[in-house]
């Protein structure tokens, strides 16, 4: 029996719940309202196994989130994709002393036994570090993991919400209303679906105050830049300074670096070029040769926080027709997609075989 499925929210967890489920022969109807995506806005390093987090289940879904990219890709290309959006490029941390670089070493050794994909793991010294990202001064130490990669998040979308119309599902741009479990307004029509997915990030508050939940979610803004540059970029690692800030490498001498993690600015997407400065100067600490560059674009988006941290998503245990997911923060690139893959699996009933119990939506959803 077909199933009619509306996905609000063409971020990454919902494009790729779109992209899933248009491979069915369900309709699938998919509501981009676009303002303040956080994919849209973002660039990300994919690579989870440098944290040092201590949450076990954090951990657990986003180091699968970061394996699940490659099964992702492989999707894409049988689909005919060939400029995939997803590059395993290596993933260099850089740590000021030889203990700390040690440490996460020792870390990333023992998470390589359950998770292959990790890769070769070289604790460098700092005249070595030099030798994967020319551009960096000699000052620090590193820990490349050959495993790790980026990904362009507006362009993941772009192709996810392009194989979804040319599967013959609906791509709507603009704002849709809850009415209920089963209802959704958009622009005057109401449109009945047997499943909605409401994937808006941090708009889920707004979406479910009028079936009256209190929703434990609330925005952080984050911003980048983009410099476009002449130096060989083409096959550089990305890396991860101590501090606030990921320096990204792109083909064609592009490099894009971020992002603020900003608590207190509500869902305001104005750009604030005091801060884009302060994280130019900071990139230049580590690579002084970004100083000869202007920037050439910016970029600014609105993640979902929930007061613990953590991300969830699944059915509403009162209204299973309803599936939600947010919280994910800037963790959203890495397992965004996979959270999408299972929502999408579990609609048409097939097995994920991955317990998502802990990341049920009950603690961060309550009635009013």
């Amino acid at each position: 029996m077909q199933k009619r499925i509306i996905i609000i929210g063409g971020g990454i967890v919902g494009s790729t719940a779109a992209f899933y489920l248009s491979q069915t022969d369900n309709h699938i109807t998919l509501i981009d309202h676009g303002l303040g995506t956080a994919t849209r806005a973002a660039a990300g390093i994919i690579c989870p196994w440098l944290a040092q987090k201590k949450n076990k289940d954090w951990y657990r879904l986003t180091s699968t989130g970061a394996v699940f990219y490659r099964q992702l890709m492989a999707d894409l290309t049988k689909a005919g994709v060939t400029d995939l959006p997803f590059k395993q490029t290596g993933t260099l941390g850089l740590k000021s002393r030889p203990e700390l670089a040690e440490k996460v070493q020792a870390i990333a050794k023992e998470r390589r036994q359950d998770t292959p994909t990790i890769g070769d793991i070289r604790l460098l010294e700092k005249e070595d570090v030099t030798d994967y990202l020319p551009a960096l001064t000699p000052d620090n130490y590193g820990i490349l993991l050959e495993g790790g990669g980026r990904v362009d998040g507006g362009k993941l979308i772009d192709l996810l919400q392009e194989q979804v119309l040319l599967n013959g599902g609906k791509l709507l741009k603009g704002q849709a209303f809850l009415q209920n479990e089963r209802e959704v307004a958009f622009e005057g029509e109401i449109l009945t679906a047997d499943h909605i997915i409401l994937a808006v990030g941090a708009w889920l508050p707004h979406i479910l105050e009028p079936l009256g939940y209190q929703v434990d979610v609330r925005p952080q803004k984050g911003q980048l830049f983009e410099l476009e540059t002449d130096l060989d970029t083409d096959n550089w690692p990305v890396c991860m300074p101590y501090g606030e800030i990921d320096i990204l490498p792109f083909e064609k001498g592009k490099v894009i670096i971020g992002a603020t993690h900003e608590d207190d600015m509500g869902y305001d997407l104005t750009l604030d070029s005091d801060k884009i400065a302060a994280m130019k100067e900071r990139s230049e600490n580590f690579m002084p040769i970004l100083a000869q560059y202007a920037v050439s674009k910016t970029r600014t988006g609105t993640r979902a926080y929930t007061s613990t941290y953590a991300p969830f998503y699944g059915q509403l245990a009162d209204k299973p027709s309803l599936w939600v997911a947010s919280g994910l923060g800037s963790s959203g690139l890495t397992n965004g997609p996979f959270i999408g893959w299972q929502i999408a699996q579990e609609i048409v009933e097939k097995p994920t075989h991955f317990d998502r119990s802990p990341y049920s939506p009950a603690p961060y959803i309550q009635p009013q």
